[in-house]
């Protein structure tokens, strides 16, 4: 067998080396490395210096095709690490709580953030069936990231315990699909404000609402972009040519936490920018005066009625405001005449339950157009999770297609106006 090597690395000049930590090099001697040879001289490698090479290599969940490999340099990470912790007071004192595991890019980027400001961080490690709380209380957690069915868990399981408060936390960064209002409303009635936010995989998460938000605007839109990034809407038609605001159109951006390019596909990397040199990130959207972004849905995911666009995320958006949906997904159903129809599929939280008219009656209040209402209603026990939390709205339309569940068309009926 080849003698073993040992590496040392020379870091002692980096200013943010606070302790070296150097084992004794490997001897035949160690009974647990029976087999390991002494070694025969140490190899100096010198540290590199490179912030913007290649550190981290995540892949996309490849919902809309095929799965890319996206690039980042220590740079892209750390640009929005550090303004995210800079906004939400993420500090040495700080812990950092993650859902979600570090194999996903929202644990990922919650250990960035948590090891860049010097905090501690806390991987979810439960067994199936114990406290949430009391493990949130047990870290001193007071900075959580995790998904909708987290925030909506932790609030039932904080009213049956009747605490008024989550211990140390704060902040809740939840990704994934928008919140409620019920839930929005129920954390911040216990001392938790939660931080609605978009991102990518290809941008990190550069946008995102603010502790000082109005609570509408958390409920309502995804906030507005970081330090170091900055965003613009283009015309779904023509990524070339910018939309005026509050007209929806495709989301583009460019920044620091921006990728360094898709792996081995230099293609899909110069396909994904327009021609002056913006990201299109394949959703669609509205940004107000104030800059603050309202997310409509995927490109690729709207519903054309009749030659009228319809955007999915909007009515999903403003059914999730009612308390008795847990989960919903708008899909299209082919027509003959119009050519798609829409068809919103509901999952209702255990113990409650609403009939159809009672749903478009909650989505006409909510302020949906007539234009845009579904015409066929499905009610479901389940609507599936992908492991990052999001809506498998792809199931729901495949059981559609294939016959497995039948919807039942609707036609929303408007109030009888009162006699003047």
């Amino acid at each position: 067998m080849a003698p073993t090597r040992t590496a040392t690395i020379f870091l002692l000049s980096w200013p943010i080396l606070r302790h070296v930590y150097q084992l004794p090099p490997l001897t035949s001697a160690d009974p647990l490395f029976p087999q390991a040879s002494a070694t025969r001289g140490e190899v100096e490698t010198a540290p590199r210096r490179n912030a913007n090479q290649i550190v981290y290599l995540a892949f996309t969940s490849g919902t809309t095709g095929e799965p890319k490999g996206v690039m980042h340099s220590d740079n892209t990470l750390l640009a929005n690490a550090r303004a995210m912790a800079a906004d939400w007071n993420i500090e040495e004192a700080s812990v950092v709580y993650s859902f979600s595991p570090l194999s996903h890019n929202l644990g990922f980027g919650a250990m960035v953030m948590a090891l860049s400001s010097g905090g501690e961080l806390v991987v979810h490690d439960l067994p199936k069936g114990a406290s949430a709380v009391d493990r949130i209380l047990e870290t001193g957690a007071s900075f959580m990231l995790g998904v909708p069915t987290h925030a909506i868990d932790i609030l039932r399981e904080m009213r049956e315990r009747g605490l008024k408060n989550l211990g140390r936390v704060n902040g809740f960064r939840i990704s994934g699909a928008a919140a409620s209002g019920e839930v929005v409303a129920g954390l911040l009635e216990h001392g938790v404000v939660p931080q609605s936010g978009y991102g990518m995989t290809e941008t990190c998460s550069h946008q995102y609402t603010l502790p000082t938000d109005d609570p509408k605007k958390i409920i309502e839109t995804s906030g507005r972009a970081c330090a170091g990034y900055e965003i613009r809407i283009f015309r779904s038609d023509n990524p070339d040519v910018e939309a005026e605001v509050g007209e929806i159109g495709q989301i583009a951006g460019r920044g620091a936490s921006l990728m360094l390019g898709y792996f081995d596909d230099q293609q899909a990397t110069e396909n994904s920018f327009n021609a002056g040199g913006w990201f299109l990130t394949g959703d669609l959207g509205r940004v107000d005066r104030h800059g603050y972004l309202q997310i409509t849905g995927r490109k690729k995911e709207v519903i054309i009625r009749g030659g009228h666009n319809i955007y999915p995320a909007r009515i999903e958006a403003l059914a999730m405001r009612h308390p008795a949906i847990e989960r919903v997904a708008a899909v299209p159903v082919s027509d003959a005449r119009l050519g798609e129809k829409v068809c919103i599929a509901v999952m209702y939280r255990q113990g409650q339950h609403l009939d159809a008219p009672e749903v478009l009656t909650h989505l006409e209040e909510a302020g949906l157009s007539k234009y845009e209402m579904p015409e066929y209603f499905l009610e479901v026990d389940q609507i599936p999770l992908t492991p990052s939390g999001k809506i498998r709205k792809r199931d729901v339309q495949d059981w559609i297609e294939q016959g497995r569940v039948t919807p039942t068309p609707v036609r929303w009926q408007p109030k009888e106006r009162a006699a003047q």
